[in-house]
């Protein structure tokens, strides 16, 4: 039994590796990462950085190969699947492309309640008598209209169907909201607006974010702290602000002279 943390995440030499042989491809490469409680957290890189595996591994969604995955101390990479399916409903996921995340044969308040039936929840105390009583309030704290959860995804549009996502990452009440290119998919002139609203619902849920990104301006914009993947591994970390002004490696520098600017303004958190 792992021992006490004062780290909310934690991975200590954690690798993947896909495929065997010759055409292996070793896709994260002994990274040892801390998360605390209340971060805000960029992992940033170009394709292929190894950012979603290191993510979708702390999110029990993938096995790594070797290394280990911890939260709260407790090792949860070889839990079995009851036991990790209540751990994410304390890690909750919002994924690059509502379209393929969204199921389309199951209406919208289907899909947002969908977390609430973890077992976790209910010993928690955490789930409404009524469930329709959360799906109200998430649906209104993302901005979704009201009296659509009887439609079905396709009837919205690309950022509306992210909201939904985020609404159906919130009803749970979880602890840690991991974001996967959550904007890229996106129009332009709808990205900042679901950056915005993520910003927000953060600071009022109080959440630990890990926000996984290529662009380094969005970046900036929603997250305290940053790491730099390259080819698997982590390059560079630190506070935004240490790591924009004073870059340290030139794969970082690369990234911050390439990346587009949007009319995007650094927010600052309220104190708690």
């Amino acid at each position: 039994m792992s021992g006490p943390s004062q780290h909310l995440v934690e991975t200590i030499a954690l690798d993947k590796v896909h495929g065997r042989g010759p055409d292996a491809v070793h896709a994260v490469k002994s990274v040892n990462l801390t998360v605390d409680s209340g971060d805000r957290l960029g992992i940033v890189g170009e394709s292929g950085s190894g950012k979603s595996t290191l993510i979708r591994m702390i999110a029990c969604l993938q096995r790594p190969t070797r290394g280990q995955v911890r939260f709260r101390g407790r090792e949860v990479a070889g839990l079995p699947e009851r036991e990790l399916a209540d751990l994410r409903a304390s890690v909750q996921m919002v994924f690059q492309d509502p379209r393929s995340s969204l199921n389309p044969r199951m209406q919208v308040g289907e899909i947002i309640t969908e977390p609430l039936r973890s077992p976790l929840l209910r010993q928690r105390g955490d789930v409404p008598v009524e469930r329709g009583a959360r799906l109200r309030e998430v649906m209104e704290q993302v901005g979704l209209p009201a009296g659509s959860e009887r439609r079905y995804p396709h009837e919205f549009s690309g950022g509306q169907r992210q909201r939904i996502a985020i609404a159906r990452a919130l009803a749970p009440k979880p602890e840690v909201l991991i974001a996967d290119e959550p904007v890229s998919a996106l129009d332009v002139s709808v990205r900042a607006h679901v950056l915005n609203l993520l910003h927000e619902l953060v600071d009022e849920y109080r959440l630990t974010m890990l926000f996984v990104s290529h662009d380094l301006t969005v970046v900036r914009h929603v997250c305290d702290r940053v790491v730099v993947m390259k080819s698997g591994e982590l390059v560079e970390q630190g506070r935004v602000e240490q790591v924009y002004d004073h870059p340290q490696q030139p794969y970082t520098r690369e990234l911050l002279a390439a990346v587009p600017r949007l009319d995007l303004q650094r927010r600052t958190r309220p104190s708690r």
